[in-house]
């Protein structure tokens, strides 16, 4: 037996039809309003994840581009004088110091 013929049965009218349509129309307006609301939280959650990621990736850089800065500025460099305008500069040791690093 159909659902909408158990439906006219147990109602005993001839409003079996609306009530259908009603809970079928019912249904599906649940259904989307379920789906909107599951597609919401999954975005929110997806959105979380990328700025952590983000956040994760600045960080990793920012440590990775302060140890190359201490490994290029460390204690056997600082003899080096690369200031052009001083009194002390030695072009010939910053350009040795250039060729030893490369």
């Amino acid at each position: 037996m159909s659902p909408s013929r158990l439906l006219a049965s147990a109602c005993g009218t001839q409003d079996a039809p609306l009530i259908l349509q009603v809970v079928r129309y019912t249904a599906l307006f649940t259904g989307v309003a379920y789906g909107f609301y599951h597609h919401r939280s999954l975005q929110a959650k997806h959105d979380q994840h990328k700025l952590e990621h983000a956040v994760h990736t600045r960080e990793r850089l920012v440590v990775e581009a302060k140890e190359a800065w201490k490994r290029r500025n460390d204690a056997k460099n600082s003899t080096l004088i690369t200031d052009t305008e001083d009194s002390r500069f030695d072009l010939e040791k910053l350009l040795l110091s250039f060729d030893k690093a490369s």
